[in-house]
């Protein structure tokens, strides 16, 4: 029988996310789960036209994004389960950062939005969701858009 006692949701406040947060929430007190929700600040250094717009350092814009997604992730989580969940932030490529998450965090279940691009869009930037599925160390439980969701009340 498998056990699930920690759940990640990673999010970027879509509203995909959100949806897939709802479900990794339910899930987490249906098992009786930590719930771990994490944020990936996509290192700007990463994209082909970084060098132009930040000429500077970014270290003190980096460490605003990382408190800005944190103070966004607490807020996402109901008071009552903020004591036991843990919310953080990585910086980097937003797969490999949930992937290495999971792994280092020993996770059971990683619960992950999906977006609707087109298959033009999907073709040239690729899905997170697609990478994490591929690449995880855990099951994932990949969440359609909030529109399509069947979350029941707890």
């Amino acid at each position: 029988m498998m056990t699930i006692r920690k759940i990640l949701v990673p999010t970027d406040f879509s509203e995909c996310s959100d949806g897939a947060l709802e479900y990794g929430r339910h899930m987490a007190d249906t098992f009786g789960a930590a719930l771990h929700v994490l944020h990936v600040v996509q290192d700007p250094y990463t994209q082909p036209w970084a060098a132009e717009a930040f000429p500077a350092a970014l270290g003190d814009l980096l460490a605003q994004w990382e408190e800005q997604a944190r103070k966004r992730m607490l807020d996402s989580v109901p008071e009552d389960r903020r004591a036991t969940a843990t919310v953080a932030t990585r910086i980097g490529s937003p797969f490999l950062e949930i992937v290495r998450y999971a792994e280092e965090q020993q996770v059971d279940l990683i619960v992950i939005g999906t977006h609707g691009r087109g298959p033009l869009g999907h073709m040239l930037l690729g899905s997170v969701a697609e990478k994490v599925v591929r690449k995880a160390p855990c099951p994932v439980l990949t969440v359609r858009h909030p529109q399509n969701a069947q979350v029941a009340a707890a």
